[in-house]
């Protein structure tokens, strides 16, 4: 979030002789203004109101924003009031803090300043340090350059909706994951590619795939050889995202459809997200409640007469001998094509 805050100051000079972009409209018989402001994913300009407070001799003009635009909203105005990223996110009930955040840093004594206080606020913490090693070898922009040439996008959402239609039970995302924190090694003979396949023959409408290397033992270079073998089913890049970077090198690639994380993310980078999400033609799945233990027969029709049509399954389908057999034991029939 600090990113999008730094860049929505509500004051900002321009020139518009040579500031094409903004594109003012002006009313000259007020000094009200409303220039025309590209945000991400937005096929044409929308309309940001502003009032000119001063237009010195050299033609420069600075305006300050009114309304509630994207660049407008209560974050930003918190933010420019002196409060911190991480009390602007515990008052939308967020309890993981950012650590690496310049100026910012967490609240609270050193020890509680260096100490996590769970495994997901460690998950995050070292998150930021890593995404900013990796911005630093292959900055943003070039990440964009390189997603010009990224394998074509599939309908993850679509792949859900036939999948149910098809079987008349929940769809399938099926979870290629070697590893957690909680539980350590699912399985030794781990072949991502492999065991994305025969996910996929046995009825997964679309497959998820862990790339969070240090606690989960997935990489970007799974995603990657699981599209580039041929499957079919989207796939679904299951990460800590906590940066734009991440969701255009999961686009890069391969994936269709990141998951971004609501007890981690602030309103203002959910929305920010999901646009660079539309921009690439990615599916977002939002994690609101994260619940597990989908077991049994019993367990999928639990969930589907609670008005469940798809589920992500991992743990339960990982550690059988056949994870690709274990779907039929799991939906208590055949849901293969």
């Amino acid at each position: 979030m600090e990113g999008i805050l730094a860049g929505c100051s509500p004051r900002v000079t321009v020139m518009f002789p040579v500031a094409s972009s903004v594109n003012p409209a002006r009313n000259r018989s007020s000094k009200e203004l409303v220039p025309g402001v590209l945000l991400p994913g937005a096929r044409r300009s929308a309309p940001l109101r502003c009032t000119r407070s001063e237009e010195p001799t050299d033609g420069r003009v600075t305006l300050t924003y009114k309304g509630d635009d994207f660049v407008n909203s209560v974050e930003v105005q918190e933010w420019e009031s002196g409060m911190s990223l991480n009390d602007i996110a515990a008052k939308q009930g967020i309890r993981i803090r950012r650590s690496h955040r310049t100026g910012h840093p967490s609240e609270g004594s050193k020890d509680e300043k260096d100490t996590p206080r769970n495994i997901l606020e460690q998950i995050i913490w070292d998150k930021e340090v890593e995404v900013a090693q990796f911005k630093q070898t292959k900055p943003l922009e070039t990440l964009k350059k390189a997603v010009e040439g990224a394998p074509p996008v599939r309908d993850f959402v679509g792949a859900l909706r036939e999948s149910y239609r098809r079987t008349g039970v929940p769809a399938l995302i099926a979870e290629v994951k070697k590893a957690s924190p909680s539980k350590g090694v699912l399985r030794e003979d781990f072949d991502p590619v492999q065991i994305a396949k025969t996910y996929e023959k046995n009825g997964a409408a679309c497959l998820s795939i862990l790339t969070d290397e240090k606690y989960f033992q997935g990489s970007f270079r799974n995603l990657e050889a699981v599209r580039k073998a041929g499957v079919e089913c989207p796939l679904l890049c299951k990460e800590f995202i906590i940066d734009s970077w991440q969701i255009y090198n999961a686009r890069l690639k391969g994936a269709d459809a990141v998951l971004l994380i609501a007890g981690v993310l602030p309103d203002l980078d959910i929305k920010y997200m999901t646009m660079i999400c539309r921009e690439l033609r990615l599916a977002a799945l939002i994690e609101v409640v994260g619940e597990s233990g989908l077991f049994t027969p019993q367990d999928i029709s639990y969930v589907q007469g609670a008005g469940v049509r798809a589920v992500l399954v991992g743990e339960s389908l990982i550690k059988q001998v056949d994870p690709g057999k274990a779907i039929s034991g799991l939906f208590g029939k055949d849901i293969s094509k």
